[in-house]
């Protein structure tokens, strides 16, 4: 079953929703902000070199730029990365969607019709 984990006001969540409406494909939605991807998922979507560490996280996101993580990022350690990512879902780039295999981030239709269709 594909996962999204979604910000529900989020409009390019929104509009990944409504690609996956539009397409017929089954997914079953999570709010970020609640349910967050385990850690596996995310060392999985940058292990697996389609994803680097700042694409994962919501650089364009308040929490980012009050932490000020655009001067950290750089230096910090994947663990450390983790650690941020898992403690707030507001961190992670939206929608981030899994079927515990394969992961997209953002919202690429291009992306999204190679990965999903």
């Amino acid at each position: 079953m594909i996962t999204i984990y979604q910000h529900p006001q989020c409009s390019t969540c929104k509009k990944t929703r409504a690609w996956f409406d539009e397409e017929g494909i089954a997914y079953e939605l999570k709010d970020i902000r609640e349910e967050r991807p385990d850690r596996e998922s995310i060392r999985q979507a940058i292990a697996s070199g389609n994803l680097t560490l700042r694409r994962i996280f919501n650089t364009s996101g308040n929490l980012y730029k009050e932490m000020q993580l655009k001067d950290k990022l750089d230096s910090m350690d994947i663990e450390e990365a983790l650690d941020l990512l898992e403690s707030d879902g507001m961190l992670i780039r939206r929608p981030f969607v899994t079927d515990g295999t394969q992961i997209t981030v953002g919202h690429d239709e291009e992306k999204l019709t190679s990965t999903w269709k």
